[in-house]
């Protein structure tokens, strides 16, 4: 084994370890993040497009006006909002 191809495996394994102990580290953290963010999407949508489920917060002037930015998640938003849930689905 060359001086070169040593300096390039210990590159490569310091480089792993490091990705290895940052993912370890920041897992938790991104999940949690990407959580708060989606139910933030939700509740956003919820608020600009409630006549949907019979929820009018805000005047459908508004609402109008922010359709075409919403309209890929309407779907998934109306299944998640009208799930039915209970006290053991926050504990899960």
């Amino acid at each position: 084994m060359t001086e070169e191809q040593k300096r390039s495996f210990w590159q490569r394994a310091k480089e792993a370890m490091g990705d290895y102990i940052y993912g370890m580290a920041s897992h938790e953290m991104t999940r949690q993040a990407l959580k708060t963010r989606g139910s933030m999407e939700h509740l956003f949508i919820l608020i600009t497009m409630g006549d949907l489920l019979g929820v009018p917060i805000l005047p459908p002037y508004y609402s109008l006006r922010l359709l075409p930015y919403v309209v890929p998640q309407i779907s998934t938003w109306k299944r998640r909002m009208l799930r039915e849930k209970d006290l053991t689905d926050a504990l899960a």
